[in-house]
C-alpha cells in the first residue's frame, strides 16, 4: 500500500494529495458527528461530510501541496533551525490564518448561511486553538518529513483537527 501511494505521489502529486485530503477531511467530520456529537448513524449528516470532503479535496489539498513547495523553495537560511522557524512563522501567519478564513467562509456559503456571522462567531477562537496545536506539528513536519509527505502528515494530524473544526462549524 505504501509503495502504491508513493508511486502515485511521484506520478500525480497534486491529485494524490487532493484525494487523500478529501478522504481524511471526511473522516474528521465522521468522527465529529459519531464520536463527539454522538448523533448516530441514522441521523448522520451526509451533506456535512460531503462539504468537508469537497473542501479538503478541492481547496485544502491543492493549496497545502502548493504552499509547502513555496516554503521549501523560498524560505532558506544558513541555519536549519532558522529556516524551520521562519517556515513555521510563515505557515501560521499567512497560510493557517487564510485557510481558516476560507474554510469558515466556504462552509457558510455551502450551508446557505452568512459568512460574516460565521467568521465573527468562530474565527478568533479557532485561530487561537490552531496556534495551540499547529506550530509544534509543523516544526516537526518541516524538520523531519520529506516535502512529498508533509501534506500526509498534516492530513493525519488533521483528522483530530478537522473533527474539532467540523464540530465548531456545526455549532456556529
Amino acid at each position: 500500500m505504501l509503495r502504491w501511494y508513493q508511486a502515485r505521489l511521484a506520478s500525480r502529486p497534486l491529485l494524490t494529495q487532493s484525494i487523500t485530503t478529501a478522504v481524511l477531511f471526511a473522516t474528521g467530520d465522521v468522527l465529529a458527528q459519531q464520536a463527539v456529537e454522538d448523533v448516530g448513524l441514522d441521523k448522520h449528516n451526509l451533506a456535512r461530510t460531503g462539504r468537508m470532503a469537497l473542501y479538503g479535496g478541492a481547496v485544502f489539498g491543492p493549496a497545502a501541496t502548493t504552499w509547502y513547495k513555496v516554503l521549501q523553495s523560498r524560505i532558506n537560511f544558513r541555519s536549519q533551525t532558522g529556516t524551520i522557524v521562519a517556515r513555521v512563522l510563515a505557515d501560521q501567519t499567512i497560510f493557517a490564518s487564510t485557510n481558516l478564513f476560507v474554510f469558515l467562509s466556504t462552509m457558510a456559503v455551502l450551508e446557505g448561511s452568512d459568512p460574516k456571522a460565521k467568521l465573527k462567531s468562530t474565527y478568533v477562537e479557532a485561530l487561537k486553538k490552531n496556534w495551540m496545536v499547529w506550530p509544534g506539528v509543523q516544526f516537526v513536519n518541516f524538520r523531519y518529513v520529506p516535502l512529498e509527505h508533509r501534506v500526509m502528515v498534516v492530513n493525519v494530524v488533521s483528522i483530530g483537527w478537522n473533527c474539532y473544526l467540523s464540530y465548531l462549524n456545526s455549532k456556529a
